[in-house]
């Protein structure tokens, strides 16, 4: 996996507006208000397949959680709903209407489970939803576009002045607190626990967006048969803390 990372994040990646200046106070708290967990989307009610891998697929201390959510990290994430983000941002910027709806038909159609569904819809709902206490023309940005998660967030943040790669790496630091919020609970784990594991991901992060900004539309995957598995296996689990 190393070598195969390695190789992924030595691509040219495609940077499409990033300003020579830093972000001003206001855009900047707004990035991280973003990528706050406290945001009212639900995310804490969702392990996407990480409740069901502590019952069948071994995770069942700090060191194989950490190792499952860094693999989740590259291999799905920033080859999905991270690479998405990028190529949303700047689509929301130039009004492209015909590129987001493929990228948001790209997340609806390759989500290989329906819980991994349900949490894209209801999470991209729900954050149009708050949008619309913030942005007046949400609504009608949203008109005729069906909410998914990651292209939600790319209209938050393409209103920030933030460049893609400041925008995917809170897009994904936000996805890592949720994940090791969902490994405290479901392993279980200390809060110490969860600290270090979120450090480990924290420090794997940049290389994962590096990654994600540098796909193209036919590099883009969210082809994950095993996590896929267990996703699936989850909506029959018995005893469940998670929505997924």
């Amino acid at each position: 996996m190393k070598d195969t990372i390695t190789a992924m994040t030595t691509a040219t990646a495609i940077r499409t507006d990033v300003p020579a200046a830093a972000l001003d106070a206001a855009s900047l708290l707004d990035l991280i208000w973003l990528a706050s967990p406290a945001l009212p989307v639900g995310g804490f009610s969702y392990s996407e397949g990480l409740e069901a891998a502590v019952e069948w697929a071994g995770v069942k201390d700090e060191a194989s959680a950490a190792l499952w959510l860094v693999d989740q990290l590259h291999l799905t994430f920033a080859r999905a709903d991270l690479a998405v983000l990028a190529q949303a941002v700047p689509a929301w910027r130039a009004n492209d209407r015909e590129r987001l709806t493929h990228l948001t038909a790209w997340v609806l159609a390759t989500r290989e489970s329906a819980e991994l569904r349900l949490q894209t819809e209801q999470m991209g709902r729900s954050f149009v939803e708050w949008l619309k206490l913030r942005h007046a023309d949400a609504a009608s940005c949203f008109a005729g576009l069906p909410a998914t998660y990651p292209v939600a967030f790319a209209f938050a943040v393409s209103r920030t002045g933030a460049p893609v790669r400041d925008a995917a790496l809170a897009f994904a630091f936000g996805w890592a607190e949720n994940m090791v919020a969902a490994a405290v609970r479901a392993v279980p784990l200390g809060q110490s626990a969860g600290q270090r594991i979120l450090a480990r991901l924290a420090a794997d992060i940049p290389a994962a967006v590096d990654t994600a900004i540098a796909l193209a539309d036919d590099a883009r995957q969210a082809f994950s048969p095993r996590l896929a598995i267990l996703s699936a296996r989850h909506e029959t689990q018995y005893s469940r803390l998670f929505r997924s």
